[in-house]
């Protein structure tokens, strides 16, 4: 890949990837700070990487960086969260219940549904990134789907 190439892949891709990384941990300066540290990996290997291959390897190395970041904050904290999946009626905003739904989502299980909710990926795009096989994913993203449908309920009550 060239440094024109590469700066093209910043301009197209550092948004996608900063939204991808800012819903699963929802912390602005640590999803920079994941989002910047992708481009670096990307830059230091950006000899071995074709150009086609780059948003692949780019959103690979996000979600992997997102996963070490993740474990390093508990190791840090120290916490145990517990994924409490029980509804909170003081929302005024579906996109709110959404993104706190989401929060609450085991970490793998967030990656994929944004993946491919929120970003458009395919099965098998979502495999590559995370590492999983096409069934996996499929199963992660069904959980997710079911989690999110038993938190929000019915949008009555969020209405």
């Amino acid at each position: 890949m060239t440094t024109a190439e590469y700066n093209s892949c910043v301009s197209k891709f550092s948004n996608g990837v900063y939204r991808f990384i800012l819903k699963n941990i929802g912390d602005t300066e640590r999803a920079r700070d994941i989002v910047q540290d992708s481009f670096l990996k990307m830059w230091e290997k950006a000899g071995d990487i074709s150009y086609d291959k780059s948003k692949s390897y780019l959103f690979t190395a996000a979600y992997h960086t997102m996963i070490d970041d993740i474990r390093r904050q508990k190791r840090i904290t120290g916490l145990n969260e517990v994924n409490d999946l029980t509804v909170d009626n003081s929302f005024n905003d579906l996109q709110e219940v959404l993104n706190t739904a989401l929060l609450k989502l085991p970490e793998i299980q967030k990656a994929v549904i944004t993946l491919r909710d929120y970003e458009g990926y395919s099965y098998e795009e979502i495999g590559e990134i995370t590492g999983l096989n096409e069934s996996q994913v499929k199963v992660y993203i069904y959980r997710a789907r079911v989690s999110l449908k038993n938190y929000i309920g019915s949008l009555d009550r969020v209405i």
